[in-house]
């Protein structure tokens, strides 16, 4: 059974845990983290000795930060109330392989140790670091929370911009801080990177702005509407459900699934569980609050109330075909 941790209380059961914690910190918006659960799942059905806990990593800043979580999935194994060591990102295979060779170590008052591990080495850190996103900001502070004047001003320039970026605090981890200064050979803070190299400081993004270079530089946040009108029409028909048809993951969708294998016609769907901004803004998008629901040629049908109709009239192969 997998634990949510949800406040600094259950963090601290957490690390008091007898046995090995493994935390996953994950997002809605990464598709890979999916993956990473059933990853786990299926390890901690295997190794009695081992607790798996869930971390949603933007509603808790404090903890994500205290172990620099500056992407999604991360996994991080616990002994004895300590990080012992961690897989940044989507690989099955050394997650298995870690989390088995740090169970199967020796236990010795009253908790499983772990093997040495060898601590990361500082430019290693720093390059896992600034390509933790395409667009990575040295700040100091966070985004809501800027701690400096400059950090201020170029946290509102990449909003402006409408950037799709990540942040780190160099506040909170002083080898971090200094290192950078000497891996860039850059005295101050803030520092810009996009595709792993440096662009530069605030003054640099202000002349890059005036010049009309930044803009094209950085990855832009995706217009949510703009989204939405292209997944409605990944097919001549989109179902849009909960799981897919393989799994869905509600009776409303099995039923569909059900019916639309009937009627012979190809399909797209897409797993609205797996992005929450497409859940919720396909909601007031179409008008329509609930799931699944059934587009044709870009245009929404309705849900299983009304496929059912549809059938029962005989009017749903038609409809489905636009031809209604």
């Amino acid at each position: 059974m997998v634990l949510k941790v949800s406040n600094e209380s259950d963090y601290k059961s957490m690390l008091a845990s007898e046995k090995m914690a493994v935390a996953h910190f994950w997002a809605d918006f990464a598709e890979e983290c999916k993956s990473v659960t059933e990853v786990l799942n299926d390890l901690e059905k295997e190794i009695s000795n081992v607790c798996i806990y869930s971390i949603e990593a933007e509603k808790l800043p404090e903890i994500s930060m205290k172990h620099e979580i500056v992407a999604v999935p991360t996994v991080i194994l616990f002994k004895g109330g300590k990080a012992v060591d961690r897989v940044d990102g989507m690989n099955a295979a050394e997650i298995s392989k870690k989390v088995k060779a740090h169970a199967a170590s020796p236990a010795s008052n009253g908790f499983s140790q772990a093997p040495p591990v060898k601590k990361e080495d500082l430019n290693t850190k720093l390059k896992r670091l600034i390509n933790a996103h395409k667009c990575m900001l040295f700040m100091k502070g966070s985004p809501k929370e800027p701690k400096c004047g400059f950090s201020k001003v170029t946290i509102g320039i990449l909003e402006d911009m409408k950037a799709q970026y990540g942040t780190f605090d160099i506040l909170t981890d002083d080898e971090v801080r200094q290192g950078l200064k000497a891996y860039s050979d850059w005295p101050t803070f803030p520092q810009l990177y996009v595709d792993g190299e440096l662009v530069g400081g605030l003054d640099i993004i202000k002349e890059m702005v005036e010049s009309g270079e930044f803009e094209s530089m950085i990855p832009k946040q995706v217009d949510l509407e703009a989204r939405l009108k292209e997944l409605i029409n990944l097919g001549e028909i989109t179902i849009f459900m909960k799981g897919d048809p393989q799994g869905p993951k509600c009776g409303f969708s099995r039923q569909l699934m059900v019916i639309m294998e009937e009627t012979k016609l190809e399909f797209k769907t897409f797993d609205i569980l797996s992005d929450e901004d497409v859940r919720q803004g396909l909601k007031k998008f179409s008008n329509w609050p609930t799931f699944p629901q059934v587009y044709v040629k870009g245009e929404l049908i309705g849900g299983l109330d009304i496929i059912k109709e549809l059938k029962e009239s005989g009017e749903l192969v038609a409809s489905l075909k636009g031809e209604a």
